[in-house]
């Protein structure tokens, strides 16, 4: 059977997918995620949050989005999360 399975990680991609009838969404998800905790990732089918034990049916949409974006973290460290300093700019009045 047949589902649309949208992965949202890293770069992404979108496509048709052949899976046994039958599959929950659990099973799904730990085929898909090799390396990655289920935990971490907003699952949906047909845009809508679903139980682990739900099962795939042929038209589903699937996707995997992930909750935490490795690097994002550190990326933050070391800039300044209080009140931003700003230049001020001196025009002249128009017409001058």
């Amino acid at each position: 059977m047949k589902i649309l399975y949208i992965n949202n990680d890293g770069g992404g991609f979108a496509d048709y997918i052949t899976i046994e009838p039958e599959t929950t969404i659990s099973h799904f998800v730990d085929q898909r995620l090799k390396h990655g905790i289920a935990a971490d990732y907003l699952i949906r089918v047909n845009r809508q949050p679903v139980s682990s034990d739900y099962l795939l049916q042929a038209g589903d949409r699937v996707s995997l989005t992930p909750t935490k974006i490795e690097g994002a973290l550190e990326e933050c460290f070391g800039q300044s999360h209080g009140r931003r300093e700003t230049q001020r700019v001196q025009f002249a009045p128009a017409g001058r």
